[in-house]
């Protein structure tokens, strides 16, 4: 059992950077043990180190609480606001400096008296991402990081050119030296703006990265300074990688997990790597319920325990059995547990096919959109169909299956994606019943299921469509349908048109140009229960978590103008559109985080 420590402060300790600017900090160390029957004679004044640096406000109860914490584990920890946030000197531009400040904190960090040299970093979100950054500086005392829900490289989680419109709310609360309050500002009205570029003088305040962003569009190298997910083989470090399924940050997760996995440039650093994933939202471990479900006792775990187990590890060199457990934690969402793996996805996993199909009329629910398994089944483009045989699920007892589904998208009435109007947490275990009432979204449901389908992976739309516009977005989401009729979200991606061969090779579509479109829906891990139903749905817009595709062919966030396009989908034998699932064998791999 490890030693509790009593914990002592120091408030507003000041770093100096390499251009003279001022970090300030708090520092909390251990000091005699609580354990008052354990002789304090020959006690180390020196401890491995634990460094965050936060644009949040370091005296945040949650961050001081966190600091004492782990100075009662045995760790110095320093919290500190970043470069021109709280009290910290400079200009705050979000991630530009937070490479070489991470370098200099670290380094200054391992210079203490208090400090024996091996430096850990942790935090989550912004915390998390600007880890990475710092790693690729090579700060030598650097030994360790815990980097939670951390955000992927520009365009990875918003492939569109340009931010999200919800980004715009964090700017907003982090855009003075304090936080600022978002729950004020009427977003709805701030979000349907256009043109993109000047949406921040709707919410009140100018906040140039904004327009910054707007106009680098494409990926070059102004965005490649901030990209760190090609670097993974100069990164030689154990991580301890963690989000949730709900995350909006999920996808850089697994990726920076598999990434370092195959590419870190030892073996030692790549068999090092840790992977959790709970059924979390943005706040992981926060609570067992998330929207409208509970995901029973075990959701929340001693994950704190988890990170000094780690430290423990690679920081004060302790053999406590981490290096010998599964790689892969994660939990399971509908049977509710959690499950082990060697590797991400599980091995074991088989990418299997669900086709979309249907007679022609898939818009909305109940339309006649469908999910089958039998490739077989699907029409000749060049016939008019075949008979469906007679034991294949279907929505019509004469089921003629059509090669296609139209709609027509009007950017001025987007698809809603369900969120809170903050960017706080951007969706969750939400219902879609009523979004997939809509005419503009094709809807594919798959039959009852007679028994359990568990998918755990990476999840991908396999799409064959036209349309109309220059340039357009496609959607697609997957659900699980309850006996209820609850469609509850499990996740989702899309394209856009023009980026189609890549985000630094724009090129715009030919009239009604045929597209064979990949859709990532990243990451999940569930069981679709018996009774319940298998959804895919498609659509063009999920607004505000993407900005609207205008469906012209203007630079991206200058324009006003907006066209209606009309879209075609198709699901014949020779343009098979499908949902590749990745199912795992009916096996009982649970385990206990208790």
């Amino acid at each position: 059992m490890s030693e509790i420590f009593a914990v002592r402060e120091r408030w507003g300790v000041c770093i100096l950077m390499r251009d003279g600017v001022r970090l300030v900090g708090d520092v909390y160390l251990p000091d005699k043990r609580v354990d008052t029957n354990q002789k304090d004679e020959g006690l180390q004044n020196s401890w491995p180190a634990i460094v965050v640096r936060t644009p949040y406000g370091r005296s945040s109860d949650d961050l001081v609480d966190q600091g004492r914490y782990f100075a009662a584990q045995g760790y110095a920890v320093i919290q500190l606001d970043v470069r021109g946030r709280g009290d910290s000197e400079g200009e705050f531009i979000p991630y530009r400096n937070e490479g070489r400040d991470g370098y200099d904190t670290i380094e200054w960090t391992a210079r203490q008296p208090w400090c024996n040299g091996n430096v850990g970093t942790l935090g989550g979100s912004y915390l998390g991402r600007i880890q990475w950054l710092t790693a690729l500086h090579h700060p030598p005392h650097l030994k360790a990081m815990i980097p939670l829900v951390a955000p992927s490289d520009p365009f990875v989680e918003w492939p569109t050119g340009t931010p999200g419109p919800m980004h715009l709310c964090w700017l907003f609360l982090t855009s003075g030296r304090t936080m600022q309050n978002m729950n004020k500002v009427d977003w709805s009205r701030v979000y349907g703006h256009l043109p993109l570029r000047t949406m921040d003088e709707v919410c009140g305040r100018s906040i140039p990265a904004w327009s910054e962003e707007i106009a680098h569009p494409y990926l070059d190298d102004w965005w490649r300074e901030l990209s760190y997910q090609s670097h993974f083989n100069e990164i030689n470090l154990p991580v301890l990688h963690i989000s949730g399924w709900y995350d909006d940050e999920q996808i850089g997760t697994p990726l920076n997990f598999s990434g370092m996995v195959q590419h870190a440039p030892s073996e030692w650093a790549r068999q090092a790597q840790r992977l959790v994933m709970g059924p979390w939202g943005h706040h992981v471990n926060e609570s067992t319920r998330l929207g409208p479900l509970d995901f029973g006792p075990d959701a929340v775990i001693d994950l704190l325990g988890l990170q000094v187990r780690f430290f423990d590890r690679w920081l004060k060199g302790q053999i406590n059995g981490i290096d010998t457990e599964p790689k892969v934690t994660y939990f399971v969402m509908g049977m509710n547990q959690w499950q082990s793996a060697a590797t991400w996805p599980p091995q074991g996993v088989a990418y299997t096919p669900w086709y979309l199909s249907s007679n022609g009329h898939a818009n909305g629910y109940p339309g006649d959109g469908v999910l089958i398994a039998d490739a077989a089944m699907l029409p000749s483009p060049r016939g008019h169909g075949v008979n469906r045989r007679q034991d294949e699920p279907s929505n019509s007892e004469k089921w003629i299956a059509a090669i296609s589904d139209t709609y027509s998208y009007n950017p001025r009435d987007p698809v809603p994606f369900l969120t809170e109007p903050t960017s706080s947490q951007i969706g969750g275990p939400d219902d879609y019943q009523t979004v997939h009432q809509r005419r503009d979204v094709l809807v594919y449901t798959s039959a009852p299921l007679t028994e359990s389908v568990q998918i755990v992976g990476p999840v991908k739309v396999e799409l064959y469509a036209k349309t109309s516009a220059p340039d357009t977005d496609f959607m697609a989401q997957l659900h699980d349908v309850w006996p209820n009729g609850y469609a509850q979200r499990l996740c989702d991606g899309m394209v856009r048109s023009r980026f189609r061969h890549g985000m630094d090779q724009p090129e715009l579509l030919s009239p009604n140009e045929l597209v064979k479109y990949v859709i990532d829906l990243w990451n999940t891990a569930h069981v679709f229960l018996p009774g319940h139903r298998i959804r895919v749905h498609v659509t063009s817009s999920a607004f505000p978590k993407y900005d609207r595709n205008p469906n012209t062919a203007d630079d991206l966030g200058t324009s006003e103008r907006m066209e209606i396009a009309v879209q075609t989908v198709y699901h014949d034998s020779d343009h098979p559109s499908a949902v590749i699932l990745p199912m795992m064998p009916g096996k009982d791999m649970s385990i206990n985080l208790h």
